[in-house]
């Protein structure tokens, strides 16, 4: 049987080897196999059915995590919420049915982190707990730093928690801020700020958001959904100014996980 991963560039991208190692820890190396399929332009899935007829699910990732869409014949109904697809599995009779793990496995990072880093406690003199935990982010204001398929699935795990979100986008919108629209005042009310874009992901990694990085506190938190380099420079700067910070690293094993699942019909 034939996985893969599509999206450009994937020279980042940690699943074919995590795939390829967990088939070999199942016994499954020799009739299972992962694949990147490093696609540009994406127009369908003629090709790759055509060249792996025995394809039988897929993971994608940037820039295609929208432009798969219509091209799937059907959506779980947190994707169809979301816009927005990183998992695709093939059915029995050939159609493709649609699914979004990006969100599951942040929603479920974010909580382990914050309650790992005792945000309440530094950031409110409060001790970190479920209770206290949930009751604090129904109060929280996030800045989700991006526009892209991955944001959708962070503000849609973020509003699930209570947590209200605006868009940062290098372009003006009627829904968004700017980058250059961010100032001290904003961070002050903004506790929770969630990089989904690109920047400071290897080779690249000297790229950052532009941030007041200096108005950040124990009373913020940074995710950055990049893993590659670990720390990013935005997390870096972040911890400089005494924020919280934790990366995908964890999301990307369990949203992995989930889509095993979802492929093999336990989800």
């Amino acid at each position: 049987m034939t996985y893969g991963l599509i999206g450009y560039p994937l020279s980042h991208s940690f699943s074919q080897g995590y795939f390829t190692d967990k088939f070999a820890e199942l016994g499954l190396a020799a009739t299972h196999r992962y694949h990147n399929f490093a696609i540009e332009q994406f127009t369908g899935f003629d090709g790759l059915f055509a060249d792996h007829p025995d394809l039988r699910g897929l993971n994608v990732t940037i820039p295609h995590k929208q432009n798969v869409i219509p091209f799937l014949d059907r959506f779980d109904p947190a994707a169809k919420r979301i816009g927005a697809v990183n998992c695709i599995r093939v059915e029995d009779d050939g159609t493709l049915t649609g699914f979004n793990t990006d969100y599951l496995g942040f929603q479920a990072d974010l909580l382990d982190f914050l309650q790992e880093s005792d945000w309440t406690g530094k950031a409110f003199g409060l001790p970190t707990n479920n209770d206290l935990l949930e009751t604090f982010l129904e109060e929280t204001s996030a800045l989700v730093l991006g526009t892209g398929g991955a944001s959708l699935a962070v503000h849609e795990a973020l509003r699930e928690l209570g947590v209200s979100t605006t868009s940062v986008s290098r372009s003006s919108g009627p829904d968004r801020l700017t980058y250059a629209d961010l100032n001290p005042e904003i961070l002050a009310d903004h506790h929770l700020i969630i990089n989904t874009t690109p920047l400071g992901m290897a080779p690249n990694t000297d790229t950052f958001p532009e941030l007041p990085y200096a108005a950040l506190s124990a009373a913020h938190f940074c995710y950055d959904l990049v893993y590659n380099p670990n720390p990013t420079a935005f997390l870096q700067k972040a911890a400089e100014a005494g924020a919280g910070t934790g990366n995908g690293l964890r999301m990307l094993h369990r949203q992995a996980e989930a889509g095993w699942l979802i492929w093999n019909r336990g989800m």
